[in-house]
Protein backbone atom coordinates (compact mmCIF):
# COMPACT_ATOMS: atom_id res chain seq x y z
CA UNK A 1 0.00 0.00 0.00
CA UNK A 2 1.26 3.67 -1.11
CA UNK A 3 0.73 5.94 1.73
CA UNK A 4 0.32 10.09 1.30
CA UNK A 5 1.29 11.96 3.79
CA UNK A 6 0.28 16.03 4.49
CA UNK A 7 0.28 18.04 8.04
CA UNK A 8 -2.44 21.17 7.67
CA UNK A 9 -3.86 23.51 9.84
CA UNK A 10 -6.29 24.76 7.00
CA UNK A 11 -9.89 22.74 5.97
CA UNK A 12 -9.37 20.78 2.99
CA UNK A 13 -7.65 22.43 0.77
CA UNK A 14 -8.35 21.42 -3.39
CA UNK A 15 -4.84 20.26 -2.82
CA UNK A 16 -6.04 17.59 -0.45
CA UNK A 17 -8.97 16.63 -2.49
CA UNK A 18 -6.74 15.96 -5.23
CA UNK A 19 -4.99 13.67 -3.49
CA UNK A 20 -7.70 11.82 -2.01
CA UNK A 21 -9.15 11.00 -5.19
CA UNK A 22 -5.78 8.88 -6.49
CA UNK A 23 -6.46 5.32 -7.19
CA UNK A 24 -4.51 3.10 -4.99
CA UNK A 25 -2.85 5.37 -2.11
CA UNK A 26 -4.42 5.58 1.35
CA UNK A 27 -3.72 9.32 2.70
CA UNK A 28 -2.95 10.58 6.04
CA UNK A 29 -3.75 14.15 7.27
CA UNK A 30 -1.86 14.88 10.30
CA UNK A 31 -3.76 17.96 11.99
CA UNK A 32 -2.03 20.38 15.23
CA UNK A 33 -3.87 22.57 17.44
CA UNK A 34 -4.45 25.46 15.12
CA UNK A 35 -6.28 22.75 12.67
CA UNK A 36 -10.18 23.29 12.41
CA UNK A 37 -12.09 21.19 15.27
CA UNK A 38 -14.17 19.49 12.43
CA UNK A 39 -11.57 18.84 9.88
CA UNK A 40 -13.16 15.83 7.87
CA UNK A 41 -12.91 14.29 4.40
CA UNK A 42 -14.01 11.08 3.02
CA UNK A 43 -11.86 8.52 2.73
CA UNK A 44 -8.72 10.45 4.17
CA UNK A 45 -7.51 9.28 7.95
CA UNK A 46 -7.24 12.23 9.70
CA UNK A 47 -5.18 12.81 13.04
CA UNK A 48 -6.27 15.16 15.06
CA UNK A 49 -4.62 16.32 18.47
CA UNK A 50 -7.33 13.48 20.17
CA UNK A 51 -6.84 11.01 17.14
CA UNK A 52 -2.92 11.16 17.90
CA UNK A 53 -2.96 10.01 21.56
CA UNK A 54 -5.17 7.37 20.95
CA UNK A 55 -2.46 5.94 18.59
CA UNK A 56 -0.34 5.28 22.14
CA UNK A 57 3.03 6.13 19.99
CA UNK A 58 5.63 7.18 22.57
CA UNK A 59 6.51 9.95 20.25
CA UNK A 60 3.07 12.04 20.99
CA UNK A 61 3.69 13.30 24.07
CA UNK A 62 7.24 14.11 23.15
CA UNK A 63 6.67 16.76 20.35
CA UNK A 64 5.72 20.13 20.82
CA UNK A 65 2.46 21.68 19.20
CA UNK A 66 2.47 23.43 16.37
CA UNK A 67 5.11 22.49 14.91
CA UNK A 68 5.83 20.63 11.34
CA UNK A 69 7.86 17.28 13.13
CA UNK A 70 4.35 16.58 14.38
CA UNK A 71 3.82 15.14 10.69
CA UNK A 72 5.39 11.81 12.03
CA UNK A 73 2.85 10.55 13.84
CA UNK A 74 1.47 10.36 9.96
CA UNK A 75 4.03 8.76 9.46
CA UNK A 76 3.78 5.88 12.16
CA UNK A 77 0.65 5.70 11.44
CA UNK A 78 1.11 4.85 7.76
CA UNK A 79 3.44 2.05 8.90
CA UNK A 80 1.16 0.58 11.56
CA UNK A 81 -1.29 0.42 8.87
CA UNK A 82 1.32 -1.21 6.46
CA UNK A 83 2.37 1.11 4.12
CA UNK A 84 4.94 0.18 1.99
CA UNK A 85 5.93 3.58 0.06
CA UNK A 86 5.28 6.95 2.06
CA UNK A 87 5.02 9.73 -0.10
CA UNK A 88 5.58 13.44 1.45
CA UNK A 89 3.44 16.25 0.38
CA UNK A 90 1.89 19.46 1.66
CA UNK A 91 -1.73 20.79 1.35
CA UNK A 92 -0.61 23.87 -1.20
CA UNK A 93 0.78 21.07 -3.90
CA UNK A 94 -1.49 20.25 -6.62
CA UNK A 95 -0.90 16.61 -8.24
CA UNK A 96 -0.71 16.86 -12.44
CA UNK A 97 -2.83 14.40 -13.45
CA UNK A 98 0.24 12.27 -14.37
CA UNK A 99 1.49 12.17 -10.89
CA UNK A 100 3.57 9.23 -10.21
CA UNK A 101 7.19 8.46 -9.19
CA UNK A 102 9.11 5.42 -10.74
CA UNK A 103 10.30 2.30 -9.64
CA UNK A 104 13.06 2.67 -6.91
CA UNK A 105 14.69 -0.32 -9.13
CA UNK A 106 15.68 0.21 -12.78
CA UNK A 107 18.06 1.52 -15.53
CA UNK A 108 18.23 5.55 -15.26
CA UNK A 109 20.22 8.92 -15.71
CA UNK A 110 22.98 8.76 -13.22
CA UNK A 111 25.17 11.63 -12.59
CA UNK A 112 29.11 10.12 -11.01
CA UNK A 113 32.47 11.34 -11.33
CA UNK A 114 31.83 14.35 -9.07
CA UNK A 115 31.80 14.90 -5.37
CA UNK A 116 30.01 17.56 -3.49
CA UNK A 117 26.51 19.64 -3.78
CA UNK A 118 25.29 20.37 -7.24
CA UNK A 119 22.13 22.32 -8.16
CA UNK A 120 20.20 19.46 -9.64
CA UNK A 121 17.41 22.33 -10.62
CA UNK A 122 19.69 23.40 -13.39
CA UNK A 123 19.32 19.38 -15.12
CA UNK A 124 15.62 20.38 -15.33
CA UNK A 125 15.89 24.25 -16.36
CA UNK A 126 18.08 26.90 -17.38
CA UNK A 127 16.40 29.18 -15.34
CA UNK A 128 18.12 30.67 -12.48
CA UNK A 129 16.58 29.16 -9.42
CA UNK A 130 18.07 26.71 -7.10
CA UNK A 131 16.50 24.44 -3.71
CA UNK A 132 16.42 25.78 -0.63
CA UNK A 133 19.22 24.00 1.45
CA UNK A 134 22.03 24.74 -1.52
CA UNK A 135 24.46 25.92 0.34
CA UNK A 136 25.04 30.12 -0.87
CA UNK A 137 28.15 29.66 -2.43
CA UNK A 138 27.43 26.79 -4.51
CA UNK A 139 24.66 28.41 -6.27
CA UNK A 140 26.85 30.14 -8.93
CA UNK A 141 28.46 26.43 -9.90
CA UNK A 142 28.69 26.32 -13.16
CA UNK A 143 29.41 22.56 -13.75
CA UNK A 144 28.17 20.36 -16.80
CA UNK A 145 25.62 18.17 -15.22
CA UNK A 146 24.50 16.79 -18.01
CA UNK A 147 28.48 15.43 -19.15
CA UNK A 148 28.32 13.35 -15.93
CA UNK A 149 25.44 11.49 -16.59
CA UNK A 150 25.37 7.81 -17.86
CA UNK A 151 22.35 5.71 -17.96
CA UNK A 152 23.42 2.40 -15.36
CA UNK A 153 21.02 0.30 -13.28
CA UNK A 154 20.00 1.86 -9.81
CA UNK A 155 18.90 1.07 -6.50
CA UNK A 156 17.21 4.25 -5.63
CA UNK A 157 15.50 4.35 -1.98
CA UNK A 158 14.04 8.48 -2.34
CA UNK A 159 12.38 9.37 -5.03
CA UNK A 160 11.89 13.82 -5.22
CA UNK A 161 9.80 15.22 -7.52
CA UNK A 162 10.44 18.85 -8.05
CA UNK A 163 7.16 20.98 -7.96
CA UNK A 164 5.96 23.66 -10.73
CA UNK A 165 4.59 27.49 -10.09
CA UNK A 166 6.11 28.38 -6.62
CA UNK A 167 9.18 25.59 -6.03
CA UNK A 168 10.72 24.52 -3.15
CA UNK A 169 13.38 27.57 -2.61
CA UNK A 170 14.87 29.82 -0.22
CA UNK A 171 13.50 33.16 1.26
CA UNK A 172 16.77 34.57 -0.39
CA UNK A 173 15.55 33.39 -3.89
CA UNK A 174 11.65 34.67 -3.05
CA UNK A 175 13.30 38.13 -1.89
CA UNK A 176 15.02 38.60 -4.54
CA UNK A 177 13.74 37.07 -7.82
CA UNK A 178 10.66 34.92 -7.10
CA UNK A 179 9.66 34.56 -10.60
CA UNK A 180 7.51 31.40 -11.06
CA UNK A 181 9.37 28.50 -12.22
CA UNK A 182 8.20 25.93 -14.82
CA UNK A 183 10.34 22.93 -15.45
CA UNK A 184 11.26 21.43 -18.57
CA UNK A 185 10.36 17.82 -18.81
CA UNK A 186 13.07 15.21 -18.51
CA UNK A 187 13.62 11.76 -17.57
CA UNK A 188 14.76 10.76 -13.79
CA UNK A 189 18.41 11.53 -12.60
CA UNK A 190 19.60 10.14 -9.85
CA UNK A 191 22.51 11.26 -7.78
CA UNK A 192 25.77 8.78 -7.65
CA UNK A 193 27.02 7.98 -3.60
CA UNK A 194 29.29 11.54 -2.72
CA UNK A 195 26.79 14.25 -5.22
CA UNK A 196 24.67 15.63 -2.54
CA UNK A 197 21.31 17.72 -3.13
CA UNK A 198 18.82 18.80 -0.71
CA UNK A 199 15.59 17.43 -1.15
CA UNK A 200 12.51 18.60 0.82
CA UNK A 201 9.18 17.01 2.09
CA UNK A 202 7.32 18.79 -0.71
CA UNK A 203 6.39 16.21 -3.11
CA UNK A 204 8.75 12.73 -1.71
CA UNK A 205 8.49 9.09 -1.79
CA UNK A 206 10.87 6.80 0.55
CA UNK A 207 10.92 2.89 -0.11
CA UNK A 208 9.66 1.59 3.15
CA UNK A 209 13.32 -0.10 4.44
CA UNK A 210 14.00 3.57 4.84
CA UNK A 211 11.59 4.76 6.38
CA UNK A 212 13.75 5.21 9.84
CA UNK A 213 15.02 8.05 7.56
CA UNK A 214 11.93 10.04 7.62
CA UNK A 215 12.75 11.47 11.11
CA UNK A 216 12.20 15.27 11.19
CA UNK A 217 14.66 17.03 13.35
CA UNK A 218 12.66 19.29 16.10
CA UNK A 219 15.05 21.30 17.38
CA UNK A 220 15.51 23.09 14.44
CA UNK A 221 12.99 25.28 12.76
CA UNK A 222 10.45 24.30 9.98
CA UNK A 223 12.52 25.84 7.34
CA UNK A 224 15.38 23.51 8.16
CA UNK A 225 14.02 20.07 9.28
CA UNK A 226 12.68 18.34 6.34
CA UNK A 227 16.70 20.05 4.78
CA UNK A 228 18.50 18.69 7.82
CA UNK A 229 16.84 15.05 7.50
CA UNK A 230 17.74 15.21 3.78
CA UNK A 231 21.32 15.73 4.39
CA UNK A 232 21.57 13.44 7.35
CA UNK A 233 19.56 10.72 5.36
CA UNK A 234 22.28 10.73 2.38
CA UNK A 235 25.32 8.74 3.80
CA UNK A 236 23.55 6.24 5.69
CA UNK A 237 21.33 5.97 2.19
CA UNK A 238 24.63 5.24 0.69
CA UNK A 239 26.23 3.38 3.22
CA UNK A 240 23.21 0.75 2.95
CA UNK A 241 23.35 0.67 -1.08
CA UNK A 242 20.66 3.56 -2.05
CA UNK A 243 20.69 6.21 -3.41
CA UNK A 244 18.43 9.26 -4.17
CA UNK A 245 16.32 10.10 -7.41
CA UNK A 246 15.23 13.29 -8.81
CA UNK A 247 12.00 13.84 -10.77
CA UNK A 248 10.41 16.24 -13.47
CA UNK A 249 7.59 18.71 -11.82
CA UNK A 250 4.55 16.41 -10.89
CA UNK A 251 2.84 18.87 -8.64
CA UNK A 252 1.72 22.50 -8.85
CA UNK A 253 2.57 24.71 -5.82
CA UNK A 254 0.20 27.35 -4.86
CA UNK A 255 2.23 28.17 -1.93
CA UNK A 256 0.07 29.28 1.16
CA UNK A 257 1.17 32.46 2.66
CA UNK A 258 4.36 33.27 3.96
CA UNK A 259 6.55 36.05 5.68
CA UNK A 260 9.37 36.14 4.15
CA UNK A 261 11.82 38.15 6.24
CA UNK A 262 10.70 35.75 8.74
CA UNK A 263 11.37 32.24 6.63
CA UNK A 264 14.59 34.70 5.88
CA UNK A 265 15.46 34.48 9.96
CA UNK A 266 14.74 30.88 9.89
CA UNK A 267 16.44 29.91 7.83
CA UNK A 268 20.02 31.13 8.54
CA UNK A 269 20.86 28.13 10.76
CA UNK A 270 20.30 26.21 8.02
CA UNK A 271 23.10 28.14 5.66
CA UNK A 272 25.06 28.48 9.04
CA UNK A 273 25.44 24.75 9.04
CA UNK A 274 24.34 22.76 5.43
CA UNK A 275 27.43 22.36 4.12
CA UNK A 276 28.96 20.76 6.62
CA UNK A 277 26.56 18.45 7.53
CA UNK A 278 26.93 15.21 5.02
CA UNK A 279 31.00 15.55 6.07
CA UNK A 280 29.77 15.41 9.95
CA UNK A 281 27.74 12.68 9.47
CA UNK A 282 29.52 10.65 7.24
CA UNK A 283 32.45 10.25 9.38
CA UNK A 284 30.28 8.56 12.25
CA UNK A 285 28.52 6.16 9.26
CA UNK A 286 29.48 2.37 9.60
CA UNK A 287 28.50 0.11 6.74
CA UNK A 288 28.04 -2.89 9.31
CA UNK A 289 25.55 -1.14 11.32
CA UNK A 290 21.57 -0.35 11.08
CA UNK A 291 19.90 1.90 9.71
CA UNK A 292 18.61 2.83 13.10
CA UNK A 293 21.79 3.10 14.72
CA UNK A 294 23.79 5.12 11.73
CA UNK A 295 20.89 7.16 12.81
CA UNK A 296 21.79 7.79 16.32
CA UNK A 297 25.00 7.70 15.42
CA UNK A 298 24.59 10.57 12.96
CA UNK A 299 22.30 12.53 15.37
CA UNK A 300 24.63 11.99 18.75
CA UNK A 301 27.55 13.45 16.40
CA UNK A 302 24.93 16.56 15.36
CA UNK A 303 24.56 17.15 19.51
CA UNK A 304 28.21 17.08 19.68
CA UNK A 305 28.44 20.04 17.21
CA UNK A 306 25.81 21.73 18.30
CA UNK A 307 23.53 22.25 15.23
CA UNK A 308 20.55 20.28 17.03
CA UNK A 309 19.93 20.42 21.06
CA UNK A 310 20.21 17.78 23.27
CA UNK A 311 16.83 16.65 23.59
CA UNK A 312 16.50 15.68 19.93
CA UNK A 313 18.26 11.63 21.11
CA UNK A 314 15.19 11.50 23.78
CA UNK A 315 12.20 12.20 21.03
CA UNK A 316 14.68 10.25 18.40
CA UNK A 317 14.82 7.18 20.74
CA UNK A 318 10.79 7.35 21.11
CA UNK A 319 10.62 7.11 17.60
CA UNK A 320 12.75 4.33 17.12
CA UNK A 321 11.43 2.15 20.45
CA UNK A 322 7.64 3.42 17.98
CA UNK A 323 8.90 2.04 14.89
CA UNK A 324 10.58 -0.82 16.46
CA UNK A 325 7.32 -1.42 18.20
CA UNK A 326 5.55 -1.77 15.14
CA UNK A 327 7.64 -3.87 13.29
CA UNK A 328 7.42 -6.60 16.25
CA UNK A 329 4.20 -6.50 15.90
CA UNK A 330 3.48 -6.85 12.53
CA UNK A 331 5.80 -9.73 12.32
Amino acid sequence: MKTIVITSIFPPTQAVHSFSNKKDYSLVVVGDKKSPNDWHLDGVHYLGIEKQAQNQFKLVQRLPYNHYCRKMIGYLFAIKEGASTIIDTDDDNYPKAAWAFPDFEGSFDLISGVDGYINVYSLFTGHKIWPRGLPLNAIALQDDLEALIQKQFCNVGIWQGLADGDPDVDAIYRLTNNTPCFFQERSPVVLDRGVISPFNSQNTAFCKELFPLLYLPTSVSFRFTDILRGFVAQPIMWSHDYLLGFTEATVVQERNNHDLMEDFRLEIPMYDSCESLVPIVSQVVRKDASISDNLLAAYAELIRCEIVASSEMQILDAWLDDLAKISSSVS
